[in-house]
């Protein structure tokens, strides 16, 4: 079953002020929907066209060597995107509390230790790329990935990651990334990250 594009879970403008309409209908239905494109071209015709994206790149040395390019950038923008959508969420922010806030705690210090280390990796990532918090073995990290990849290709659970490429704040922020990523903790849906963690 060739990939889609998921329905946003919100309306293009529930993210204002932090992330503007016009930057999400561009961002969701143009950007997104390109990568879906290409990776279902991509995987057309191999044993992989069905497969879901989690296990295609947690294994790319499975998808043929002329395609390897084309999947991991465009499969991984798939997934990315997917998972970036879900974690932003209208009225959102604040902080996590229970378990997830705890192994925060128990891995950066406190939580704004741990905002000010997921910043610093999206700031200073040269180009295009991302900022995660991940699962690492038995606690948390924080890394960051360029381009379109994604940290379940180096074995780790990616929990919440944040887009830095310039077409996800351009529009409103220009060359402001770091405002970007200021604002950008007021849409962050802990509850969807809570599961993913307890997951």
């Amino acid at each position: 079953m060739p990939y889609s594009v998921p329905p946003l879970p919100y309306a293009y403008d529930a993210l204002e002020p932090h992330i503007d309409k016009q930057t999400m209908e561009i961002h969701h239905d143009k950007h997104h929907q390109a990568y879906v494109d290409k990776v279902n071209a991509a995987l057309a015709g191999t044993p992989l066209e069905n497969a879901a994206i989690e296990d295609v790149l947690k294994d790319l040395s499975q998808v043929p060597e002329d395609k390897r390019g084309a999947v991991r950038n465009n499969g991984g923008g798939h997934y990315n995107h997917s998972l970036f959508w879900e974690s932003m969420a209208a009225n959102a922010g604040g902080s996590p509390d229970g378990a997830l806030a705890q192994a925060i705690d128990s891995a950066f210090g406190s939580f704004s230790d741990f905002q000010a280390k997921l910043k610093e990796a999206g700031v200073n990532q040269f180009g295009s790329g991302w900022s995660w918090l991940v699962k690492d073995g038995s606690g948390l990290a924080v890394v960051g990935t360029p381009n379109q990849d994604n940290p379940i290709s180096d074995g780790k659970t990616p929990l919440l990651g944040v887009d830095v490429w310039e077409h996800a704040y351009y529009l409103k922020y220009q060359n402001r990334r770091p405002d970007y990523l200021d604002a950008w903790w007021n849409t962050v849906n802990w509850a969807k990250v809570a599961e993913r963690f307890s997951a």
